[in-house]
């Protein structure tokens, strides 16, 4: 074994290679994760990007053309796979560098790895073709898909020494990753039409009268598509204000990364709200200098200071 250093750790060859693949990654098939994880320091960003690339295998099987039989079988194996790097039985040397940088980055933070389990389980509801009745049946399947990952990304973050009310920071950090789903989802209503998916709540859907689905580039006749948009928007926005106080306790580069990455969501969020049909034409998305003001905002406290500040108002 070659050790290189890190900072203060110690990082052998196979380790680093293991990461710059996941990184890799990371840089090719999510832009807005890997420009908000740039502001990290190295040990953080190495780790935040083998959960992603660990999460992305999870979703390519779900949103891959395999047998749904066959999907199944992969998911319990990348369970199974899981349950190595929990057991400390992934070596350096595996074959499998996602394997073997979570299982580093593991060692290196406590991060809760059973929130894995339930992106898994999110996933296993996406194959078995599952749809959402209610808000609140919705909100458990984001609680998987979306809500584990701001819990696993919470642990590789930590909270800052003398962070108030940090016994909150989990809920925080699920709430926000909720509110960012929920703009997921109404960004890619059209996608997910195309690829026989609703999630939408069906009561939602009904009320304003878009059950049809959303298989055009403009919304089905007589449907106040405009006002369903502007609804999910509220309820996105209540779980943005709840999650963001999640900010002032985390340390300044962790809380530029959540600032930068919610940042960039909220004002996709903006976008959709002043044309709710863009998002049947296409897919709504921020030039790069509007992400690298955002970036800015958020390595300069800016967000944090706020969220503060609204915090304390809340509590006099």
């Amino acid at each position: 074994m070659s050790p290189t250093v890190e900072g203060p750790t110690h990082v052998s060859a196979p380790v680093l290679a293991a990461y710059g693949y996941c990184e890799a990654v990371t840089g090719s098939q999510a832009r807005n994760f890997a420009y908000g994880i740039r502001l990290l320091p190295a040990d953080k960003r190495q780790a935040m990007s083998a959960l992603y690339a660990f999460s992305r295998r999870v979703d390519d099987i779900g949103d891959g053309a395999l047998a749904p039989e066959t999907k199944l079988v992969r998911l319990e194996e990348t369970r199974a796979l899981l349950g190595r790097i929990r057991a400390e039985e992934v070596d350096e040397d595996d074959t499998d560098p996602v394997a073997v940088a979570l299982a580093h980055a593991a060692r290196r933070f406590p991060i809760p790895l059973g929130g894995l389990d339930e992106l898994i389980d999110g996933v296993l509801m996406d194959v078995r073709g599952e749809t959402y009745e209610t808000w609140d049946d919705l909100k458990a399947y984001c609680r998987c898909v979306a809500g584990a990952i701001g819990r696993l990304s919470l642990g590789v973050f930590g909270t800052a020494p003398g962070a108030g009310d940090s016994a909150r920071a989990a809920e925080y950090a699920d709430t926000l990753g909720l509110a960012l789903q929920l703009t997921n989802i109404l960004r890619d209503v059209r996608e997910d039409a195309a690829n026989g998916r609703t999630y939408l709540p069906a009561e939602d859907l009904a009320k304003f009268g878009c059950s049809e689905g959303f298989h055009a580039d403009r919304a089905p006749r007589g449907a106040d598509f405009a006002g369903l948009v502007h609804h999910e928007v509220r309820r996105a926005r209540a779980l943005f204000a709840e999650g963001y106080r999640l900010l002032p306790m985390l340390d300044r580069r962790s809380g530029a990364c959540v600032a930068a990455m919610a940042g960039i969501y909220r004002r996709l969020l903006d976008r959709i709200e002043r044309e709710p049909e863009a998002v049947l034409r296409g897919r709504v998305s921020l030039p790069p200098h509007e992400k690298a003001y955002v970036a800015v905002r958020g390595l300069s406290g800016l967000d944090a200071r706020t969220i503060s500040r609204q915090t304390t108002r809340r509590r006099t």
